[in-house]
């Protein structure tokens, strides 16, 4: 049963669900979710893989910890995700690589944004009452 509209509750232990409509605010919803969770996770989202140097036979308990972090990331974004959309990214061997092609896809380049503000600003100019 949907809460004032909503399909998903508003709580903080539930992940904002991104089902392709509304980016920004989704976007904005998971960033503070996941800088609320772990502000780590953020930052790989952010800046991309803790890197591990050592072979695996060699793994310390921090490599650890932060292979896991790196997959935490990759888990807590596909389960944010429509089917639709996780079938968009499920190639990317990233978090990071992730959350840019949905940037892309939904907010696109520079040059896609500046097209647009042209656009609009033609468009305003035009306005007539």
């Amino acid at each position: 049963m949907a809460a004032q509209g909503y399909a998903e509750g508003q709580s903080v232990n539930r992940l904002p669900l991104f089902d392709g409509e509304d980016y920004n605010y989704w976007k904005t919803r998971m960033e503070f979710f996941l800088q609320g969770l772990d502000f780590q996770i953020w930052s790989i989202i952010e800046e991309g893989d803790l890197v591990v140097l050592n072979n695996r036979d060699n793994w310390t308990e921090d490599d650890k910890k932060k292979i896991s972090l790196n997959y935490k990331a990759k888990s807590i974004l596909c389960c944010a995700l429509s089917k639709k959309e996780f079938n968009r990214i499920s190639a990317c061997k990233s978090a990071m690589e992730m959350w840019e092609k949905l940037r892309i896809t939904y907010e696109g380049t520079d040059k896609v944004k500046e097209t647009r503000i042209d656009i609009l600003v033609s468009q305003y100019e035009r306005f007539q009452m």
